[in-house]
């Protein structure tokens, strides 16, 4: 028998792993968390049959969802996002609405506005301009951008290091450190370490602890790094600015930048100096709450 009750699902659709969130009567009846395997955000059609079969398995017999927001890995486009709401709605024939990621942290802070500032292996930020129109910095991936996240660190890191190995220096903290996570004999041989990874992003990104670790026990080298992290994040609120989005608020989430606080304090100065106004605010619940939010909204 089909349940009448209006649900709104929320999902948040991640690098590694998505949540989904369904709210009804005024409580969460479900609450799912399960790998992102398989999500295909440039094919829409296989990103709607992805999603409607996480439906499918999460929600219990005879539910379907009222309205449904999704908050995509890797969604990078307007124009991307809305070829896979329309998949999706033909599939499902219910409201939807279909974002990047980044875009559940405003709602998920319950803010009208503001920017959505991710740091977790990779960076982005998002916002939007007073028309309504996504803006989206950022995000480039680990080989050419992805400042300030955990990969890009260490990318950073190794031309530093690299750098003060041809200035004939001695090896600090970073070096050693990072020779101890790549598994090499020496600094020289990070080069070909880190160009035989497969996933670069994931396998650059977890060597990140190093950099800390060298930081903490005075390496110049890291600290220098880790400054320079925390000016590129703020770079990207910068670029957003000068777009015509409003920066009063920064949500900040991710892995990286909430777990290091060097880091986040290293943002938050540069933010500081760049634009005095605004206010960044660490996300203290799951983006998908962002993601109901606006599912709730369609209802």
């Amino acid at each position: 028998m089909q349940d009448s009750t209006p649900y709104a699902v929320g999902i948040d659709v991640g690098g590694t792993k998505t949540h989904l969130r369904a709210f009804a009567d005024g409580e969460d009846l479900v609450d799912r968390v399960r790998s992102s395997n398989g999500w295909r955000p440039h094919d829409s059609g296989a990103a709607a049959d992805w999603l409607a079969a996480l439906l499918t398995d999460a929600l219990p017999p005879g539910v379907r969802p009222s309205a449904l927001a999704v908050g995509g890995h890797a969604c990078e486009t307007p124009r991307q996002c809305a070829g896979i709401r329309a998949a999706l709605q033909d599939r499902l024939g219910v409201p939807a609405l279909v974002v990047g990621d980044a875009e559940l942290l405003v709602p998920a802070a319950g803010l009208d506005q503001g920017v959505g500032l991710v740091a977790g292996t990779g960076s982005v930020a998002v916002g939007r301009r007073s028309d309504g129109a996504p803006v989206q910095v950022g995000g480039w991936g680990a080989v050419l951008g992805d400042e300030g996240g955990a990969a890009g660190l260490v990318r950073e890191a190794a031309r530093a290091v690299w750098a003060a190995h041809d200035r004939g220096e001695e090896s600090d903290a970073l070096a050693t450190g990072l020779v101890a996570a790549f598994g090499v004999a020496e600094v020289p041989a990070l080069g070909a370490a880190l160009e035989a990874a497969a996933d670069v992003s994931a396998e650059w990104g977890r060597r990140s602890p190093a950099v800390f670790a060298a930081a903490a026990a005075g390496s110049p080298l890291a600290r220098a790094v880790i400054a320079e992290g925390g000016r590129a994040l703020a770079g990207l609120v910068v670029r957003l600015a000068a777009r015509g989005v409003r920066v009063d608020d920064v949500v900040v989430a991710g892995g990286t930048v909430l777990a290091q606080p060097a880091l986040y304090e290293a943002f938050t100065a540069a933010l500081a100096e760049s634009l005095p106004g605004a206010r960044p605010q660490p996300l203290r619940v799951p983006p998908v709450e962002g993601a109901l939010a606006l599912a709730r909204s369609l209802l």
